[in-house]
């Protein structure tokens, strides 16, 4: 860690990590030139410079920018990561999620294209519905020519967003929508079926009430040509959700949001309807609406007690410090509305005509845990109706505050609300994921039960760091069965199921994600969704062995008690595998035997396999810093990799004597039986003073170019290195390897539709 990023806040390595990688302020030569407290700082002013256009004084100003200085200091409240990145800066766009619309014309398809990629180039990400599209087939009256419908047309949009960079720090994402009463619903469901298709997309299929009634039935449903607004034909609507089911238990997409609902929740619905919503599906928004968001730490308003307290625990949350904190942090998401630099000028006017903010919450599962309540107990269901409840009253008081001040949201006289108090805000309040924010305030992801109780951190060279919840450690260490060797196996384990050294007592308040019940995820998604304007992003987990039934009664039940959608993940179910606990199961193909030992007298040697004398190969060209590399991939008679050539196409130098000794110990690795995934992580990401941006990327260093190689590679077949395991999977732009991360190989964690990184903060979605 840097001197740079040293600091009196309290942040855990883990944290500062993040901070360093993706957050801090750089250089041209890529050096970290800001501190924590620096960040924090720049966002405050920039946040509370929205004062002086309401008269207050240069004193005034400081004095509330301080106090958004210490909300963000104090880790009660984080903004959204855009407003953290660029806030104070050139680039100044504060928003993570945005809506497109895409109507029925080449024109406005292209058009989205287009403002999709500045979005992204900004560091938003974005939503679309295709269901204006016509269907595939489809007579275009101006050419008469046919119809590619809707799933061609997202290709484009998928190619699009993998050719954007975002300076380096956060992904383009997409959501893609059909209605179910769309002609290509069923090409929808299954659009994903192959792990490399539309890989920068989540989808979602709209639900409609129409729908559900039917499935209810076992009735028939209409399929409408949305250019004829005809009825083309019929469908039974049981045969297409258990599509849909299937497809969710295959692989956990297409996600399902039910749209009538998330539109009787539509605060001006004569401006326009819902018809989409960011990736992560929390936000539904207008045509060219953005939203800004933020999440309080609930552990943060846990007091102090004794462990055996036997008070209520509702008298154990400091709801006074709560409703401080949330009075200023919809002070504060309201100015950033107010100096966001929009992508586009209908997006800023759409997002001022409605001032829509979405305040939620993080550390959900830490407040229980501080609590001694079990996640999956009526009484946290019951702790998430009143803690949310009040989050969403004082939320609302504030805004009142803010509309009496600054004065109402422009379209408050055609709103919900234009018989009530005058409101700023039409939406106060979101629950979305929290990946990135968690880990800097260190605490548990939005909603989510625990990830793990502990995990392994993956660091260079082999070493293995075990992360273990700090509460777990202290109640272990008071109680008297702490030991590394428990931790270890808890680590190996995922859970403390079938530990036997631990409590049941505190079991059963250690509860992750696979001990709770795939129903009591759906139960405490609603408890929250009572009162929260927008909708909540929440991951519901089943373990490897469901079945398609198991999955349809969640869908079943997030209709029953009224959620806005639902996101399901079976574990195991995707080649790209989103959890490092022992608790995943992993696919026999993914598990490397041991490296073959020849007779040696010495047996811990191993003796590299000799080459044939014929032996084939493929040549990469890449651009890194110091020039072309051409990268030479090698296989033996039965199509094992064998070795690595490198050739810099400068001759001479340090950088290509380097790159030749890498490409000598890759082959002695390789013909040694070293798993080439291993290799590739060890070389991904290393960086030089020279980086390259070329066609699929940042090149970071030649290291880093050596293991592109290596993973395009392996994108063309399915070649082995005698050893019978399977390459990387190919995942939009990054390969996300099997249980690790694709940047550094620690633990990443499934939320919200997205795949986000414990160690380093990488997120596939924005």
């Amino acid at each position: 860690m840097t001197e740079m990023v040293k600091t009196m806040i309290k942040l855990n390595p883990g944290a500062l990590k993040v901070l360093e990688k993706r957050y801090l302020t750089k250089n041209e030569e890529g050096k970290t030139i800001e501190t924590p407290e620096g960040m924090f700082r720049r966002v405050a002013k920039a946040v509370a410079s929205v004062e002086l256009n309401h008269g207050k004084s240069e004193r005034e100003v400081q004095y509330i920018e301080d106090e958004f200085y210490g909300l963000m200091t104090s880790l009660k409240f984080l903004p959204n990561s855009p407003t953290l990145m660029n806030a104070g800066k050139r680039l100044g766009q504060l928003s993570a999620c945005f809506v497109l619309p895409v109507e029925d014309a080449m024109e406005s398809i292209f058009e989205a294209v287009k403002n999709a990629a500045l979005i992204h180039k900004s560091g938003g990400g974005t939503g679309f519905s295709f269901s204006s599209l016509r269907p595939k087939g489809d007579i275009v009256g101006s050419t008469k020519g046919v119809s590619s419908g809707p799933i061609s047309f997202m290709t484009v949009f998928d190619a699009a967003t993998e050719a954007i960079k975002q300076g380096g720090t956060r992904r383009g994402a997409n959501m893609g929508i059909l209605r179910v009463d769309h002609p290509d619903i069923l090409h929808f469901i299954s659009a994903k079926e192959k792990d490399k298709q539309l890989s920068n997309f989540n989808l979602s299929v709209a639900v409609t009430d129409v729908f559900m009634k039917a499935v209810e039935k076992d009735g028939e449903y209409d399929l409408i040509n949305p250019h004829t607004k005809l009825t083309v034909r019929k469908l039974k609507a049981r045969e297409v959700f258990n599509q849909i089911v299937s497809s969710g238990w295959k692989n956990g997409e297409p996600g399902v949001i039910f749209i009538d609902r998330m539109n009787q929740g539509n605060p001006t619905p004569s401006v326009g309807t819902i018809e989409s919503t960011n990736p992560c599906g929390e936000q539904p928004l207008l045509p060219y609406e953005s939203c800004n968001l933020g999440s309080i730490n609930l552990a943060a308003f846990v007091k102090e007690h004794d462990a055996g307290s036997t008070a209520e625990p509702s008298s154990l949350i400091d709801w006074s410090g709560l409703r401080d904190t949330v009075h200023r942090a919809v002070h504060f998401l309201d100015n950033v509305i107010v100096i966001n630099k929009y992508p586009l000028k209908k997006i800023e006017d759409a997002t001022k005509a409605n001032r829509k903010i979405g305040l939620g919450v993080m550390a959900w599962a830490d407040m229980l845990i501080q609590l001694r309540i079990p996640y999956n107990s009526e009484e946290a269901s019951r702790l998430a109706a009143e803690v949310m409840g009040f989050i969403q009253a004082e939320s609302k008081k504030q805004s009142v505050i803010l509309a009496e001040e600054r004065g109402a949201f422009p379209n408050y006289e055609v709103s919900i609300y234009n018989t009530q108090e005058k409101i700023r805000n039409a939406t106060t309040t979101t629950i979305a994921p929290t990946g990135t924010l968690s880990i800097l305030a260190g605490c548990s992801s939005g909603i989510e039960p625990l990830f793990a109780v502990a995990y392994v951190r993956n660091v260079l060279e082999g070493t293995k760091l075990y992360e273990v919840n700090p509460v777990f450690e202290q109640i272990a260490k008071e109680r008297g069965f702490w030991s590394r060797e428990l931790i270890e196996r808890i680590a190996e384990e995922g859970t403390l199921a079938h530990i036997d050294e631990v409590p049941d007592d505190i079991k059963r308040i250690f509860i992750t994600a696979h001990d709770i019940s795939p129903l009591d995820h759906v139960r405490m998604q609603a408890a929250f969704q009572k009162h929260v304007d927008n909708a909540v992003s929440k991951t519901v987990n089943f373990p490897h062995d469901a079945s398609p039934k198991d999955v349809e009664d969640v869908y079943f039940l997030s209709y029953g008690l009224g959620c806005k959608g639902v996101t399901v993940y079976r574990d195991g179910s995707r080649e790209e595998q989103v959890l490092s606990t022992g608790a995943t199961k992993q696919k026999e193909d993914r598990v490397a035997p041991a490296p073959i030992v020849v007779s040696d007298p010495h047996p811990h040697k191993i003796t590299p396999r000799k080459r044939p004398e014929v032996i084939k190969g493929t040549t990469r060209h890449l651009q890194t810093g110091c020039g072309n590399l051409y990268v030479t991939i090698n296989e033996d008679e039965e199509g094992n990799v064998f070795e690595l050539f490198t050739h810099m196409g400068k001759a001479g130098g340090c950088a290509s004597s380097q790159a030749e000794a890498i490409g000598r110990l890759v082959s002695l690795a390789l013909r040694s039986n070293v798993e080439p995934i291993e290799i590739e992580k060890q070389l991904k990401g290393i960086s030089c003073h020279s980086p390259a941006w070329a066609q699929g990327g940042k090149v970071a260093s030649c290291s880093d170019a050596i293991s592109k190689a290596i993973e395009r590679y392996f994108e063309l077949g399915e070649p082995k290195n005698g050893n019978g395991s399977q390459p990387p999977v190919k995942t939009g732009e990054t390969v996300m390897l099997c249980g690790a991360c694709a940047e550094c190989g620690g633990a990443v964690e499934h939320e919200g539709g997205c795949a986000v990184c414990r160690d380093c903060g990488f997120t596939k979605c924005s």
